[in-house]
């Protein structure tokens, strides 16, 4: 009776051990014989909350998302700015050191995890675009700052194209290629007023990720 006497605090106990753990040493490092040692729980304990590393691992990210989506909302419904305004301080809010910095340290490259790739479109289509970025770009076509007869599909080819194209999380990116995709994004998205969406602060930011997120070791040697 006792170890079930406060789940919430079981679950929160787990998820804050875990968050540190990824954080520290990344996802793929971490074991769960770790987080099991970490916590100070049994292993009986952990597997009632979750099944899997993996699972646990959803729910930090779970976590972190409803972080920034209170952030993004904030940004969203922020009174005194057009639509342009607020799809750029989205942009820059969203990449954030304080915040983003946190997951580039505990994520696996997604293209290496399907399941992982997969949650990510996921959300893209089913909150990111829904919840944030769409209603932006239709109070864009209102106040005349954002010119688009499509705003969910130019909001879904905005997000896809940052989120899995520029992201150095997706895979190992060199800072060339991060600048030149950066060019590449602000051009595309021009013609719809949506000019220098990813200012030079951005894409250093992004520069800074590719270089922090993961060490070299996909391709079998490590320097050590």
């Amino acid at each position: 009776m006792a170890r079930n006497k406060y789940p919430e605090e079981t679950v929160r106990k787990i998820l804050d051990t875990a968050e540190r753990l990824f954080i520290e040493t990344g996802y793929d490092r971490t074991s769960l014989q770790e987080i099991i040692d970490e916590t100070g729980l049994s292993k009986g304990a952990i597997y009632h909350h979750f099944a899997s590393k993996e699972d646990i691992f959803y729910a930090v990210c779970d976590r972190i998302g409803q972080r920034n989506a209170e952030v993004l909302s904030q940004v969203r419904d922020a009174p005194g700015l057009n639509g342009l305004e607020k799809l750029r301080a989205m942009f820059k809010t969203s990449l954030q050191p304080e915040r983003q910095a946190k997951m580039f340290c505990m994520m696996p490259y997604l293209m290496d995890n399907a399941k992982f790739l997969a949650t990510e479109m996921r959300s893209i289509f089913t909150e990111v675009v829904p919840c944030f970025v769409d209603p932006i770009i239709r109070q864009g076509m209102a106040d005349g700052s954002i010119r688009t007869e499509h705003p969910k599909e130019l909001a879904e080819a905005m997000m896809m194209l940052s989120d899995m194209w520029i992201n150095p999380i997706v895979q190992p990116t060199t800072p060339e290629e991060i600048r030149a995709r950066c060019e590449i994004y602000n051009r595309l998205f021009q013609g719809f007023g949506v000019d220098g969406l990813i200012d030079q602060e951005i894409v250093s930011t992004l520069v800074q990720y590719a270089e922090m997120a993961h060490p070299p070791s996909s391709g079998g040697e490590t320097q050590g």
